[in-house]
């Protein structure tokens, strides 16, 4: 018994018939197809990550900032607009 009911002969038979069908080189072909389609899946993901990552990163730095500005305007009751 192999995978789900299907044994090893039964799928070595279905193999010898899609490569009769397709042939090696349009085989070959699809798995380069499916193999670049991958990578580029995975690139892309992996962007998004490092970009979310980066946005997250830059909103913590801009409110460290803007904690910074608070205390020297807290005494005056002024802002930096009214200045």
């Amino acid at each position: 018994m192999g995978v789900g009911g299907i044994s090893v002969w039964q799928l070595l038979i279905v193999l010898v018939i899609v490569l009769m069908i397709f042939g090696t080189k349009k085989l070959r072909n699809m798995g380069g197809d499916l193999g670049s389609a991958i990578k580029g899946f995975k690139k892309a993901v992996t962007e998004k990550e490092e970009t979310s990552e980066g946005a997250s990163d830059e909103a913590t730095a801009e409110a460290s900032i803007e904690s910074l500005d608070r205390p020297e305007n807290e005494g005056t009751g002024t802002t930096k607009d009214q200045a």
